[in-house]
């Protein structure tokens, strides 16, 4: 009997150290394959979910603020690569939402956040043990549900977007340069981008909406793009993580009024701009700290500043778009 327990604690004792051998391969597969391209035939996959919540409670509070809050928000990160020798299929998801519940409009909630964003990308690798690839890239950007403009009076009874309006779907032919996947250079110079949106949103101003003309759902450009990644670890418990994208539509032109003047201007110098930054720091095995910005720039969606724009904390950006969320919560990491 004794001898039986003695082979069944060898046993064992054998079957984690080699599961602990092969997850240390493992991690060292994983770790050199996001530093330079392996010829290999694998799927690799990670992922990140971040769930931030904040509360707030007064009472006869001398200083004054928001009797009771609530703010709830999520971000997620994702990929999915299947790597085939000359062969890349590579897959980026970033979903991001937030809430706001205030006493003050009877916790009616406020959107604070509210994207998704999905990339997928083939690549054939042009030479053997080079870093260059020939790609296809599809991409496609909306929301999830309705928007409005909250500082209107009847904000609940007229959302300014929604799901698919708008919707950004582009399609690119290109070459991209890859250091494993921590840094991809992709450049497109035919690249179709279509917006669709609902024509109850491109009816609300007679300049349309979205880049859309008045009453009508779509729009199709033709033109460059060019989108960048990069992600960095600071540190073993920091990691940095950037996207640029740059797009410029060879069919721009100034839109002309029944006058003769000038209503919008634009031309293929006008460059869409988006650029992504997320700084996060893991505090625990559970716990991390995020700080997301977002800056767009689009010469389609002019800045229209409120009665009170002096008062508002952007209102020196003009026509830029930003988004800054900073978050404190429970962190998921996928392998």
């Amino acid at each position: 009997m004794k001898k039986q327990i003695s082979t069944l604690v060898i046993a064992l004792l054998c079957s984690i150290v080699t599961s602990y051998a092969q997850l240390a391969e493992v991690e060292k597969f994983q770790k050199n394959l996001s530093n330079s391209n392996i010829d290999t035939v694998a799927w690799m996959h990670s992922g990140t979910l971040n769930i931030g919540c904040n509360q707030g409670f007064l009472h006869n509070w001398a200083a004054g603020g928001e009797l009771g809050s609530i703010t709830i928000s999520g971000l997620f990160n994702g990929n999915l690569t299947r790597y085939k020798h000359k062969h890349i299929w590579s897959n980026n998801l970033d979903l991001s939402y937030g809430l706001f519940y205030a006493y003050s409009n009877s916790f009616v909630p406020r959107k604070l956040d509210d994207r998704i964003d999905f990339t997928s990308k083939y690549g054939y690798k042009i030479k053997p043990n080079k870093d260059f690839y020939f790609t296809a890239l599809a991409n496609f950007k909306t929301q999830f549900n309705q928007g409005f403009d909250y500082a209107a009076s009847n904000w609940s009874n007229r959302p300014t977007s929604n799901f698919l309006s708008p919707g950004y779907v582009t399609l690119a032919l290109g070459f991209e340069y890859r250091k494993g996947s921590q840094i991809t250079l992709f450049l497109s110079p035919l690249a179709a981008r279509m917006t669709l949106a609902s024509s109850d949103f491109t009816k609300l101003l007679p300049t349309g909406a979205f880049g859309i003309e008045y009453g009508k759902t779509s729009r199709t450009e033709l033109g460059a793009y060019f989108s960048g990644r990069y992600v960095k670890e600071l540190s073993k418990n920091v990691v940095y993580r950037t996207r640029v994208d740059f797009y410029t539509n060879y069919l721009a032109k100034n839109t002309v009024g029944e006058n003769g003047l000038i209503i919008k201007k634009d031309n293929p110098g006008n460059i869409d701009w988006l650029w992504d930054n997320l700084l996060t720091f893991k505090a625990s095995k559970l716990i991390n700290v995020s700080l997301a910005t977002t800056l767009i720039y689009d010469n389609d969606i002019p800045y229209a500043p409120a009665n009170d724009a002096a008062t508002e904390p952007g209102s020196g950006l003009g026509w830029w778009q930003m988004k800054q969320i900073f978050t404190i919560g429970f962190q998921y990491k996928f392998k």
